[in-house]
């Protein structure tokens, strides 16, 4: 009994609880079953259990200008509330919220209950679902005893209706009898029995057995659960929907996953989806997204029936209906969304905190910006938040980071109400959080406690990411991108160790994380002496990257366009190159490189092949190099600079390129012309082409998805690259889509034009 409170405890942090939980830690030494939790479900996270919420102060080391920091967990804590403790430490075994502690305690969050309040709300969700808190007449100790007398007598010449009356008899038990019945050999026979007579249980008989299971706590994993799953496949086609429900709600219960009997109730329901209820659709929904089991045919359908009862649903069903469709990993369509979004706006101030993050998940998931929806939570969320438990503000913050959003208001009221009870945070809590702040390149006013806060937690959190290695590198990749570097945590990150349990135990791909990480500590951290990834590594994340950007940029006309304007205006191929200059950022870039004179470089040698250098002459591009063209190009501060050159020469005629060599647009910074007329480029010899650049361009062809939404500020990642590019040398010119998309419907000269000007006046 003491073990088992002692567990109880554990489970307040616990993020899935459920009541035959409490049943299985009880039963555990007679069933001998396994201790991992609800049968195959998605186990929780292990959570720190650390029971202070520690101030943290800011212990760093700079180098370089930067944020190189080694942190210190040697802090005092704050003590959780006794009151709650000692309410915590009286609970009861079997009461109806065993896991139920001080209301205050906004962290304590049993998800199983807590889900299925949308059950409370209609008369008609208890046709379909359990509802544990029913009573029945209690049984004597006598009387069972009696019953589990006559079991051991009579044994085989029991009857099958006899026997589910014996299970569901003893079931009222008192709840502290129920240990002692479920050690008892004779109610191991009764259970046996039950088995060999179950082809002749009705589906009745079935549901009153389960319903009995559910209230004795029988362990998830028993084997005699296998024959009562096929027993219920096999009855499926015989049942109602309303009796189908229950079965599957039962299984819940019980925490057990049934993916045979869901496969033949989906073929089930592919014929009888039209007849759905509205309580049927919503407890559906529920069912499958507990049970992370769903064919996309059939969510289609239930998509439709979502519009037609649309407004006839509230806003706690809605809650559900998004938790279960973001479970099972299957979109909303877009004007679904719309609409969810327009019945939370209409009463967002009533609606719960947990279905707002219900929504919230699938708004993230969906990737749909309802624009009212993102003000009206702006409003609320910071009232909310302290209120809300960590798990809560991590799914908040994510919403925003994920749908680009960057609400000040909504990530101040994070980052002050964090750093208190950060202790409640798992791992995949912390590293979404700086992931979040990170992406939105947002440092709140708090940020030295906020930040110190997080990485001691990390500190703290070490063994948690050994089993879930892949939150480490979104923590440190968060906190790379607000230009904070703790050294200890990255040099960890980094070690052939670390890297290689990174491999083995996630069904994630962490090598371009790593990658990204390792590359940003090499040009941001110049005194970093820790762990480095391994060429080949370094090699394989290259790669992987330049492939996807590769095929990302080639597959955008208005990309491609702008590569060949630029190879025009400049003279040929040879002067631009499109690469990734950082492969680890993620991105590629236009490079091109102007000697001392600003005369731009035939660097390219991929483009200009060593045998052909000497001979090379510019491509034929039929441009016209008019007065009128000329003025355009001189727009903007490289007018004033160029202006003399071209004013010293009167009454030049315009130079037609239709039979000659073409010169890069701004013909004054090539070679022009010896006395014959011939145009030849200074830069085509061999010795050129190992000139020093005296000046090094990264080109950036950006879009929208690289901005804050609605704004022009740069994303996390993206804003890191800038300055790492600039920390090598590099000027960073910036193809701003709010500029450059709408010229690529004008004119071609007039594009050009625009890049002269981008290009050269970045120059000077």
């Amino acid at each position: 009994m003491a073990a088992t409170l002692k567990s109880l405890k554990l489970l307040r942090y616990r993020a899935l609880c459920s009541p035959s939980a409490c049943g299985a830690a009880r039963s555990v030494s007679y069933w001998n079953v396994s201790s991992k939790q609800h049968g195959g479900q998605d186990p929780p996270e292990h959570i720190s259990l650390c029971h202070s919420a520690k101030r943290v102060k800011n212990i760093c080391s700079t180098f370089s200008s930067r944020r190189i920091l080694t942190t210190s967990s040697a802090c005092p804590g704050l003590e959780f509330s006794k009151t709650s403790s000692s309410k915590a430490s009286t609970l009861q075994l079997d009461s109806p919220r065993a896991t139920r502690v001080d209301e205050e305690d906004v962290e304590v969050f049993d998800s199983f209950a807590n889900i299925r309040v949308f059950l409370q709300l209609r008369p008609e969700y208890r046709v379909h679902s359990y509802n544990a808190s029913e009573t029945s007449q209690l049984l004597s100790v006598s009387e069972s005893e009696l019953i589990l007398h006559k079991v051991t007598v009579y044994q085989n010449k029991l009857q099958a209706q006899v026997i589910v009356d014996y299970l569901c008899k003893l079931s009222s038990l008192p709840a502290e009898q129920h240990p002692v019945l479920l050690r008892s050999t004779s109610f191991a026979l009764l259970c046996q029995l039950s088995v060999k007579k179950i082809q002749l249980f009705d589906t009745q008989d079935l549901i009153n057995v389960l319903k009995a299971f559910v209230i004795l706590g029988i362990p998830h994993s028993h084997s005699m659960l296998d024959v009562y799953e096929t027993k219920c496949c096999h009855q499926v086609w015989e049942m109602s929907m309303d009796q189908l429900l229950l079965v599957a709600d039962l299984w819940r219960y019980l925490g057990r996953k049934i993916p045979r009997f869901l496969n033949i109730f989906s073929s089930y329901l592919n014929l009888h989806w039209k007849d759905l209820s509205l309580s049927q659709l919503v407890h559906l929904i529920y069912v499958i997204g507990e049970n992370r089991q769903v064919s996309q045919d059939l969510m289609q359908k239930l998509e439709s029936l979502i519009l037609k009862y649309i407004d006839l649903i509230n806003l706690e069903e809605v809650g559900t209906i998004c938790l279960g469709f973001f479970k099972s990993k299957t979109s909303l369509s877009e004007f679904v969304m719309r609409k969810i979004g327009d019945l939370a706006c209409a009463n967002m101030q009533h609606l719960s905190s947990h279905a707002l993050v219900n929504i919230v998940k699938m708004f993230r998931f969906t990737h749909v910006d309802h624009i009212n929806f993102m003000k009206q939570l702006g409003e609320i969320a910071p009232q909310r938040i302290p209120s809300l438990g960590v798990q809560g503000v991590m799914h908040l913050t994510l919403y925003y980071s994920a749908l680009r959003f960057l609400d000040e208001g909504v990530m101040n009221a994070v980052a002050a109400s964090l750093p208190c009870r950060v202790a409640h945070c798992r791992s995949k809590d912390v590293a979404k959080i700086l992931w979040s702040f990170g992406t939105l390149n947002y440092k709140p006013p708090n940020a030295e406690e906020f930040y110190s806060s997080l990485i001691n937690e990390i500190h703290r959190k070490m063994p948690e990411f050994n089993q879930y290695p892949e939150h480490l590198p979104t923590c440190l990749l968060g906190l790379a991108f607000s230009e904070y570097f703790p050294v200890e945590l990255i040099d960890f990150a980094l070690s052939p160790g670390f890297v290689r349990l990174a491999q083995e135990r996630t069904k994630f791909n962490l090598i371009k994380e790593l990658y990204t990480l390792d590359g940003t500590v090499g040009i941001e951290c110049p005194d970093y002496r820790g762990n480095r990834l391994s060429t080949h590594l370094q090699q394989e994340g290259s790669e992987f990257l330049w492939n996807l950007a590769e095929k990302d940029m080639n597959s955008k006309p208005e990309f491609l366009e702008t590569l060949f304007l630029l190879e025009t205006m400049l003279g040929g191929p040879q002067y631009v190159k499109h690469h990734m200059i950082l492969p680890h950022t993620r991105s590629s870039d236009l490079e091109v490189q102007l000697d001392v004179n600003l005369k731009p470089l035939p660097f390219n040698r991929e483009a200009t092949p060593a045998e052909n250098v000497a001979t090379l002459r510019l491509k034929h591009v039929g441009v016209s190099l008019t007065d009128d063209l000329m003025n355009q190009l001189l727009k903007g501060k490289a007018r004033g600079h160029f202006q003399g050159k071209t004013e010293s020469e009167p009454g030049q005629q315009p130079m037609e390129l239709e039979n000659k060599a073409a010169v890069p647009l701004g013909g004054f910074l090539c070679n022009v012309a010896d006395k014959s007329g011939a145009m030849e480029m200074a830069g085509l010899c061999p010795s050129a082409c190992m000139q020093t650049p005296g000046m090094k361009l990264a080109i950036q062809f950006t879009n929208r998805n690289q901005y804050c939404y609605g704004s022009r500020d740069l994303l996390g990642l993206h804003s890191m690259k800038r300055r790492q590019l600039a920390r090598l040398g590099y000027r960073v010119v910036e193809l701003s889509y709010w500029e450059w998309f709408p010229l690529l419907k004008r004119t071609r000269l007039e594009k050009l034009a625009f890049l002269h000007e981008k290009v050269f006046t970045s120059a000077l």
